[in-house]
């Protein structure tokens, strides 16, 4: 459908147009010549139509284009694929069965809607699935999911077919209400609990100290298994360290029990926390666990020097110390007489440049204390500059201005989780100083300035090897900020922990001198989870270096070995191993620098993942709120073959049309240049046939 409209143009312009079209017309055919009068009349028709188009054109009126486009109704099915559906299914229930009966749907509905299939568990999969091996389930991102790839479509109703039973993500009620149409819900599974002894979760420090004693807290769960016993044990080394009997009093029994245990020996230490299992129950693989502590000689102790207090003191002492391994002393540099600077394995310097402080600046140049810089208002920027050679600031006022954090994806030196890294992208600004940075060659940086919505190469938090020790720069003051807005926003400040943290045992890790070090990401992995390992090798002058392969080999229980070699990332060593089976892991890393050997060995674990079968009680309450809040409803398999003809007589659920308009110049319209060519042409063939021409 076209019409025209004439903007900025008067619509007056088209008798205008038409007038000069006729009065050109009469011009050239006033005189009858040889010509009969119709058929003159004919031709100045012609020419009028032609010159009205040509005027047309130059006047450039605009062209609306409407075109409208139905578009059917929308059916998502979204189909839940873990296992607990086909683990703990009502009587009766035949899983096959069920994904054909619901594939029948789209032929069911016929041509009139638009239905697409989807399966999901921990994340959102095409097309229906009969495998139900799924081993975690998501159901707020399913939702999340759907509601975001066909926003602003046509969904006329979202069917959902689960158990209601989710261990990942948030509840899905919440994410139901942003789609805005009608849920209808498949209750699946049981809601009858099964009889079943499980390990619910452990709480634990991942560091003790050498001869003190430690605390675990396990939380026992047993389901309709009343008058039954949990045979709680914890081993070590293959040696019983605790055993404790305790008596189930309700079908739906819970109990934290404390453990109280020794270091009685350095190094990582394996513990298999275990329940007996009981006649009957439905699963033993929910029964155990294992935990690794690392056993410590001392802790190591960290110094906070400052100026003049500020909030953000409190903030780095909290995060340091989440870590037990490091004792944290925090003091005024007037006070620094007092203090035995070889007793502390970091140094903290908070807007204090060494160099105001020439028995500290002496210390740390001798003894090779790893130094953290942290910058500020009261920075003297110079002293600074003076002081070390890896990031550099030129500024010609004294002014601090507002800086995001953005983390560098080439950072290899250690790992943030994704949850902190994407927390910490949406954290408020520190303060840094105005002016321009530079940075050496051998700086890493991990977070880089993003000042407005404008990325810089400015390091925020920056890391270098300088002079055999370790050296830290934060450009910025502002923690607390971090701190209190990641606790309102998330309930807890599990990010700022754990970059501080972290930053704390990156500095420190070379303390000890070790010259070649391997370690997990952590110690126990899930499985289907890739094993992630680092390696760091140093020289004779303790220089972090990747110039010599490193080889590892990791052997399970069975006996089967795993060989691989590292990759260089940065200055240090990366292995990501992929997945492995599940089992209990002795690693060996072999190196060569010159004529030095070195090896490592270690332990990790890939354990069950057990989630799926945490619960056997299908939340048909959730599905049913979730139905009726959208103006759903809840349906049972048995009731499948109903859905077709509810979602037909739901009048919300319709074709909707779209009108889509365009507008474009006349000039763009090719066929007019064509119709004027022809009528031209048309023109000069019959006067040329007439004698005219």
């Amino acid at each position: 459908m076209f019409s025209i409209t004439w903007g900025s143009v008067s619509g007056w312009w088209v008798p205008v147009c038409l007038i000069l079209g006729i009065l050109y017309a009469w011009l050239l055919y006033r005189q009858p010549v040889n010509l009969g009068k119709n058929f003159r009349l004919g031709l100045a028709a012609i020419r009028t139509l032609v010159v009205f188009l040509i005027a047309l054109l130059l006047v450039s009126p605009l062209v609306k284009s409407v075109k409208y486009s139905p578009q059917k109704p929308l059916v998502l099915i979204a189909q839940d694929n873990s296992s607990s559906v086909n683990t703990f299914k009502a009587p009766g229930f035949n899983a096959d069965n069920f994904v054909t009966n619901l594939a029948k749907l789209k032929q069911e509905l016929g041509d009139e809607y638009d239905v697409q299939e989807f399966n999901f568990s921990k994340d959102l999969g095409n097309g229906l699935s009969n495998k139900f091996n799924g081993k975690q389930t998501d159901i707020s991102n399913a939702l999340k999911q759907l509601n975001d790839r066909f926003v602003n479509q046509n969904i006329g109703a979202l069917i959902l077919a689960t158990d209601g039973l989710y261990n990942q993500g948030n509840d899905p009620q919440y994410e139901a209400k942003n789609i805005k149409t009608s849920i209808y819900t498949i209750a699946l599974g049981d809601t009858t609990a099964k009889r079943d002894l499980l390990i619910g979760n452990v709480n634990y420090n991942k560091t003790a100290f050498l001869g003190n004693d430690f605390e675990i807290e396990v939380l026992t769960e047993a389901y309709q298994s009343k008058g039954e016993n949990i045979r709680l044990t914890v081993t070590n080394d293959g040696r019983q360290a605790f055993t404790q009997t305790v008596p189930v009093t309700s079908s739906d029994f819970k109990k934290v029990i404390p453990i109280k245990l020794t270091a009685d020996k350095k190094g990582l230490r394996k513990y298999n926390i275990s329940i007996a299992p009981v006649k009957n129950e439905l699963s033993a693989q929910n029964n155990t666990e294992t935990i690794y502590i690392d056993v410590l000689d001392a802790r190591q102790k960290v110094l906070v020097l400052y100026q003049s207090p500020h909030p953000d003191i409190t903030v780095i002492k909290q995060a340091i110390e989440t870590n037990k391994n490091f004792e944290v002393k925090t003091s005024l540099l007037a006070d620094l007489s007092s203090i035995k600077l070889a007793d502390y394995s970091l140094i903290v310097l908070y807007q204090i440049p060494a160099s105001v402080s020439a028995p500290l600046k002496s210390f740390i140049t001798k003894s090779k204390t790893p130094v953290w810089y942290i910058l500020g208002s009261q920075t003297d920027l110079q002293a600074f500059n003076a002081e070390q050679n890896n990031v550099k600031i030129s500024s010609g006022r004294e002014e601090s201005q507002e800086v995001f954090a953005l983390p560098d994806a080439g950072f290899a030196a250690f790992t943030l989780s994704d949850s902190s890294r994407k927390k910490i992208v949406s954290l408020p600004p520190l303060l840094a100083p105005f002016g321009s940075y530079g940075t050496s060659t051998n700086t890493a940086v991990l977070l880089r300035q993003k000042i407005g919505a404008v990325t810089t190469t400015y390091p925020l938090l920056a890391f270098a090897d300088e002079a055999d020790r370790r050296i830290a720069i934060l450009t910025g003051e502002g923690l607390w900020r971090w701190q209190l807005a990641e606790y309102q926003n998330y309930g807890n400040r599990n990010a700022t922990d754990e970059l501080l943290s972290q930053t704390v045992q990156y500095l420190t890790a070379n303390a000890n001198r070790q010259r070649f070090r391997v370690y997990p990401a952590r110690n126990v992995f899930d499985e289907g989870e890739n094993v992630i390992l680092n390696a760091e090798l140093y020289n004779d002058a303790l220089e972090l270096i990747n110039t010599a392969d490193v080889k590892i080999e990791l052997k399970n229980s069975t006996r089967k070995n795993y060989s691989f070699l590292f990759s260089r990332s940065g200055q240090s060593y990366t292995l990501d191993a992929g997945t492995l089976p599940v089992g209990e892991y002795n690693y060996t890393a072999t190196t060569q620098n010159g004529k030095q050997q070195f090896k490592a060995t270690g332990l990790l674990t890939v354990k069950p993942l057990n989630l799926e079968t945490r619960q056997s009680a299908a939340n048909h309450t959730l599905l049913n709120t979730i139905a009726k809040q959208s103006g759903g409803q809840m349906l049972y398999p048995a009731q499948l073959s109903q859905l077709a003809g509810i979602i037909r007589k739901n009048d919300n659920i319709k074709t909707v049309v779209y009108e889509d308009k365009h507008y474009s110049d006349i000039i763009d319209i090719k066929w007019l240049f064509v119709l004027i060519l022809l009528l031209l042409t048309g023109e000069w063939f019959l006067r040329k046939r007439e004698g005219e021409v």
